[in-house]
């Protein structure tokens, strides 16, 4: 909400999103929308379905919810096989 208690616009609420970032000393490059892959990615992490995550995120379809949580679907995957790989011992030549 804006000071005078109106919906910030998507250009005001990148613009102020980007005044804090800078204030609060963050990098540069930092905006909202990094906020948005962060999200993704966390709740894919957690497990939540790509329909769970577009709920959350917003996102039109599920190709943009797979995009951003590839990253985080490839290493959930490759530490899954790695564990598999663990439990059953050492391989037998």
């Amino acid at each position: 909400m804006t000071r005078q208690g109106e919906a910030f616009t998507g250009p005001g609420f990148s613009n102020w999103f980007v005044d804090c970032a800078r204030a609060a000393g963050l990098p540069k490059g930092c905006c909202p929308h990094g906020l948005r892959k962060a999200a993704a990615r966390r709740l894919a992490e957690a497990r939540c379905t790509v329909h769970e995550i577009k709920a959350v995120t917003g996102h039109t379809t599920l190709k943009e919810v797979e995009r951003y949580t590839r990253a985080a679907d490839q290493e959930r995957l490759a530490v899954a096989a790695i564990a598999r790989i663990g439990s059953r011992g050492p391989a037998e030549p």
